[in-house]
Order: structure tokens, then sequence, then C-alpha cells
């Protein structure tokens, strides 16, 4: 999908894709590049995709040590940050509700939904405030308000909770001329939620097509009538880190075709 926006306007800034290996993470990291952005991705792994032009560091963000070492990095080569997207995230947790879920599969889902990011803005935040600039997008998802408790019971939790955390820092920071936005993605077309669906439906004998359309059912079913796109995801995100949404912060922008139903 070709985006529309080719504008410049973020030309001269540096901006970390955490996850920009693949998904909505590469989309973002595409779209900021083409607005001017110098880009760093950050990924365990390339995981096979083309990552030319693009600054790549593999780390397990999970890791507190890993996360420290890409921040020196960082620091080293680019002297900080303009732009943060704190994208890595996923659901790694099995299906089936309460019962399935371990202290240790609730401790992988927090390390990966939540502190992996708050780890990254304790070491990232301390540079933009003496700039007196910066921009930090946290990508969360719309389960967290839209409960599938047999399906992503563990994941909803930890993006609730970081929904929670990024409106606490925006406050804290909003006076320090740094900008704190959440965006909450719907089902999007991805490899991972392909997977993630054919998976489902292996589990449970069923079809894809009817796992997806029973899914989407669950939800409340998606008004515009089709999954997002990475790279809506991505011009949402590109809009928010600009200068024309220099008034912004502490926001949570559900990006679902329409499909979360509350007020």
């Amino acid at each position: 999908m070709q985006n529309a926006i080719t504008n410049t306007d973020l030309l001269g800034k540096r901006a970390l894709v955490t996850g920009g290996s693949k998904g909505i993470g590469k989309a973002i990291a595409e779209e900021l590049a083409r607005a001017g952005a110098e880009v760093i991705i950050s990924a365990r792994t390339t995981a096979g995709e083309d990552l030319s032009g693009y600054y790549f560091i593999a780390a397990d963000l999970t890791k507190p040590d890993q996360v420290a070492k890409l921040q020196e990095e960082i620091a080293a080569r680019f002297g900080g940050l303009d732009i943060l997207i704190n994208n890595v995230g996923g659901l790694t947790t099995p299906s089936g509700g309460f019962s399935t879920l371990t202290d240790e599969l609730w401790e992988s889902e927090l390390q990966l939904n939540l502190l992996a990011a708050v780890r990254l803005d304790r070491l990232f935040v301390p540079d933009m405030i003496a700039q007196k600039s910066g921009v930090i997008i946290h990508i969360s998802s719309v389960n967290a308000r839209q409960p599938l408790w047999n399906v992503t019971m563990a994941y909803g939790a930890t993006k609730a909770a970081l929904n929670s955390y990024s409106k606490n820092l925006s406050m804290q920071l909003a006076s320090k001329q740094v900008r704190v936005l959440t965006v909450s993605p719907g089902a999007t077309r991805t490899a991972a939620m392909e997977n993630f669906i054919a998976g489902y439906a292996a589990q449970l004998g069923m079809t894809v097509e009817d796992v997806t359309q029973q899914l989407l059912a669950q939800m409340g079913g998606i008004p515009m009538g089709r999954m997002a796109e990475p790279e809506e995801v991505a011009s949402l995100v590109h809009f928010l880190v600009s200068p024309s949404a220099a008034y912004l912060t502490g926001a949570n922008y559900a990006i679902d075709g329409g499909a979360l139903q509350v007020v």
C-alpha cells in the first residue's frame, strides 16, 4: 500500500522503532524514514527482512542489560533520540483463560508488553528533558479495553497497564516539552496476526475463515468491514510525532475501523 504522506517534516529527527523488523513496526520505520527521520530499528533478529537503509541493533528488550546496551550504543552513535516508538510487544500466552496462565506466563507477558517500554523510557527520557523536546509513542491495543478472556486475557491486561503508565508519564513530562501518546490498533493484517489465527484455528479444529469471523464477532465486528493495514497505523504515528501534533499529549488513539463499542 502506497502511503499518501510524502513530506519531510521529520528531517533530521532521530527515531528508534522497537520491534521494527516486521509488521506494524516495520511500516512505522518506513513511514518515518520517508518523512526524513534517521531511523534506528531494534528487534531480537532481522527476521529475514531487508533492513538496509536503517541502523539495526539486535536486542531482547525483556532483558535489562540489553536495553542498557541499546541506549549506550544510540547515545554514542547518535547522541540521543527525538522520537521513541515503543512498538515491541505481542501475544505469547496460550488461549483458555485464567486456568492456563501460570506465573511464568504472566511474567513473560508483563516483560514484553509493559516493562520493555518502561525501561527504554527511563533511559531515554532524561536526555529528552535536557534537550527540551521529544515524543514517545506507546503502541498498545484495543484489547486493553475490549476483553477477549478466552484468547488474550494476559495480553489485554498488560496492555491496559501500558495505557495507564503512558497516561501517567505524559502528565509528568508535559511541562518539560516531552510528549507521550498511545496508539491502540485493532485487528491489523500482519504476518503475526495471520499466524495467530492459523494456530488458533488448528487448535479448535476450525477453518481460518471461520475463526477469523468468530474473533471479529467477539470483538463486536468491524464497522468498516476489514482489518487495518500496517501502513494505516504508521500514518497515524507519523502525524502524532510530527510538528502538526505539537499540542497533543496524553491521549490514546484507537485505530480499529470503529470496532471499539465504547464512548
